[in-house]
């Protein structure tokens, strides 16, 4: 396993409303808290008060802000009573270097006391700007220029172009492009010839310092091609014919059958890809389906751009990475934005908008490529799912798959070797990881799930859900290790917003297993369990558990330590699977603390709970 580098923390923190990014007009709000003196201060700072630099640094290191703290300063904003003082409310109080103890002891109609502290960025007479190519160089990441208020688009372009190699090129074929990489998309604009890069570098930080530091700036070549998007709409109906597709979306969104037609369809998945020849219906259909509903299930729509796979090199084999925001607390939203600036943003996907099939259309004709996938078991689940789904489809149909563990348990990434969890490393370091990382073989089950209703017997006429279809590759629980997964996968729904930490998940874990000490199921009175097709007979269980990956309930080997002459040593690729009998409540913790256990070879059964996941079974039986 490679070593990874940690990131040094902060005391200061930072907290915005959800889907709202801190800070505006340039500057960067540090929260304040009352203290018991009535003063208010950033939470965490009454060391750092009397020592601007260190304060400064963390304030910039909070919000990802990688650049130079002097091109920086602290500002304190007037509390709300002084909002009619002129003088205070044009600029605010500049931190002037007081000592913590100056600042408790102000009372609470103290003049001095500031509502919040800003980052405000200095002006600037020159830069030094990060030009990156726009097509694919070998070697060369990006190339550095000085910008100078008489900079424009053009000349940045004349200077760069023989830094790049381009030198016996004209200018006019050229174009600066400025790229924001966003954590829900990316935004590109051609920059007119004759603007003023200092300027536009100003404005951008005037609207947010966050959105400068997710800003880049490419040199494109400047074509004429004739117009054609790429649309890709999810959240249809699946298991629809293409006819059915094309009626059902004309009859939304009035598709002009002269610009518009589908070039591809995932009826499993309920989604196409719109081939659209006209920029302005491109985008009146992209305003268009993001606030449409489909029998009352919102559409979703991504424009996904060209992979020019003819112009790779042989030997290259890009990475697809897929991020979950949601797992991992903050983590995720912080990882997409630091891959999509270490990575062709493009090739970055966030998984709750559209998931992994955009990813994965937009890579069908690259003949070879990796994917990486940050998230929890249960994403790297709805990665392989999909890629199972599409694998026909693609010009590389088995790529190799990364993890990067953020969620919970995490069984699969600790037995492939990449961690119980991230923990906060660099992601530079984690893309090399990724890239020297070996590609091991692992078993993945399909499952049947048949349900029949109680009680109905040959012959009766009962409204039973028909069979459905289910992949696995950790493990599948039914009866009490279900129900567990199934309590605390209700309680995540109910309130998303406190499930921001493993800590906090295992504990929800524990307190839905104290509810279910007292209560007693008798599964082994309600199940059959066939192996190779003779019955087992079943002792007095409350749930059974079949195991793919030596790791179960966040790192436990319930096949123990010692080896056993009458088995063999599992292994998530010899094609078999391990059934481990739980007795209840107690029985399942003695197991995370590494109770040896018994298990017998076996074929995939039913399934209530896939992968950390849960899967009701209702009245199945």
């Amino acid at each position: 396993m490679a070593t990874t580098q940690c990131r040094e923390t902060t005391s200061v923190s930072s907290a915005s409303p959800p889907g709202q990014e801190p800070g505006g007009a340039g500057e960067k709000e540090l929260p304040c808290r009352p203290t018991p003196g009535g003063s208010c201060r950033a939470p965490g700072t009454a060391w750092l008060l009397s020592h601007r630099p260190p304060l400064q640094e963390a304030a910039l290191r909070a919000y990802y802000i990688m650049e130079d703290p002097q091109a920086f300063q602290l500002q304190a904003l007037p509390p709300p009573t002084q909002a009619g003082d002129a003088d205070t409310e044009a600029l605010g109080k500049v931190w002037s270097g007081g000592t913590a103890e100056d600042e408790g002891s102000r009372g609470p109609g103290s003049r001095d006391v500031p509502e919040a502290w800003v980052i405000r960025a200095l002006p600037r007479t020159q830069e030094v700007l990060k030009i990156y190519p726009a097509w694919l160089k070998v070697g060369v990441a990006y190339v550095s220029l000085r910008v100078t208020p008489q900079s424009t688009a053009q000349t940045v372009v004349l200077e760069v172009l023989p830094l790049l190699g381009r030198q016996d090129e004209g200018p006019e074929g050229f174009q600066l492009l400025e790229v924001l990489m966003g954590s829900r998309q990316v935004q590109r604009m051609v920059l007119a010839d004759e603007e003023l890069l200092l300027g536009r570098l100003q404005a951008i930080r005037q609207t947010s310092l966050r959105q400068m530091s997710q800003t880049r700036f490419y040199v494109a070549e400047r074509r004429a091609v004739a117009p054609r998007v790429s649309l890709f709409v999810g959240g249809l109906p699946p298991g629809l014919s293409p006819q059915e597709y094309s009626s059902l979306l004309d009859e939304a969104m009035s598709l002009k059958a002269g610009l518009v037609s589908m070039s591809h369809i995932y009826s499993s998945q309920g989604a196409v890809v719109l081939d659209v020849a006209c920029f302005a219906e491109a985008e009146r259909l992209y305003m268009l389906v993001r606030d449409t509903a489909v029998h009352s299930r919102p559409l979703t729509a991504l424009v996904l751009p060209d992979v020019l796979h003819t112009k790779l090199p042989p030997d290259c084999c890009p990475l697809l990475v897929f991020v979950n925001p949601k797992s991992g607390g903050l983590k995720g939203r912080d990882l997409l934005c630091s891959f999509r600036k270490l990575l062709n943003p493009h090739q970055v996907f966030e998984l709750t908008n559209g998931g992994p099939l955009p990813g994965f259309h937009m890579f069908s004709q690259v003949p070879c490529f990796r994917v990486l996938v940050c998230g929890g078991d249960g994403t790297v689940g709805w990665v392989l799912a999909t890629l199972e789904e599409v694998r026909h489809r693609l010009a590389c149909p088995e790529p190799a798959v990364a993890i990067l563990p953020l969620g919970t348990g995490n069984d699969l990434g600790r037995v492939l070797r990449w961690g119980a969890g991230y923990s906060g490393e660099d992601p530079f370091s984690v893309l090399l990881s990724v890239d020297e990382a070996d590609a091991v073989l692992m078993d993945r089950w399909t499952i049947l799930l048949d349900a029949q209703e109680a009680g109905g017997g040959e012959g009766s006429v009962v409204d039973a859900e028909p069979p459905k279809i289910v992949h696995m590759s950790n493990y599948c629980g039914i009866g009490i290790d279900a129900e567990l997964s199934l309590d605390f996968h209700q309680a995540r729904e109910e309130e998303p917003g406190k499930f921001t930490s493993r800590l906090h998940n295992k504990g929800v874990y524990v307190r839905v297993g104290l509810q279910k000490l007292s209560q007693a199921r008798g599964l082994h009175r309600e199940i059959r369990l066939q192996v190779e097709q003779q019955e087992v007979e079943l002792p007095n269980i409350e749930g059974l558990i079949f195991i793919n990956i030596p790791s179960w309930g966040s790192g436990a080997d319930l096949w123990g330590s010692d080896n056993d002459s009458k088995f063999e040593k599992p292994r998530m690729d010899d094609g078999l699977l391990e059934v481990v009998g739980v007795t209840g409540v107690v029985h399942m913790v003695h197991m995370l603390r590494k109770a040896k256990q018994k298990p017998r070879k076996a074929g995939p059964p039913r399934d209530a709970r896939m992968d950390g996941e849960p899967a009701p079974e209702g009245d199945s039986k």
